[in-house]
């Protein structure tokens, strides 16, 4: 991904997608819808759903096998902020301590 929202295509991908599309065409290819990839619906569902063509409305969204743990993420991303919260109250005092020390002509 380049950012969020632009993704760079490999070679790899590249192929998958000429592979289908090849597939697609091919009467005897063996092309088969896959969730948040490809998927050929006939004209007739693109007119019930009034010829909006946005593709997530036809291709849906993949499924996605995550191992993600929220109860883990979260105990770490709270230690990890609470550590720079204390780190801010040692470089703040730090900070003042160095000021106090600085004379200016006028004082």
């Amino acid at each position: 991904m380049i950012n969020r929202r632009t993704r760079e295509l490999s070679a790899e991908d590249i192929q998958t997608i000429a592979g289908t599309y090849h597939n697609w065409r091919n009467p005897e290819g063996d092309y088969e819808d896959v969730k948040g990839f490809c998927n050929a619906d006939p004209i007739e569902r693109v007119k019930e759903l009034d010829y909006v063509l946005t593709p997530g409305r036809y291709v849906g969204l993949a499924e996605i096998d995550d191992d993600f743990d929220f109860a883990e993420r979260f105990s770490s991303l709270k230690a990890e902020f609470e550590g720079q919260l204390k780190e801010e109250a040692t470089l703040n005092q730090r900070i003042a301590e160095s000021l106090a020390k600085i004379k200016l002509n006028d004082e």
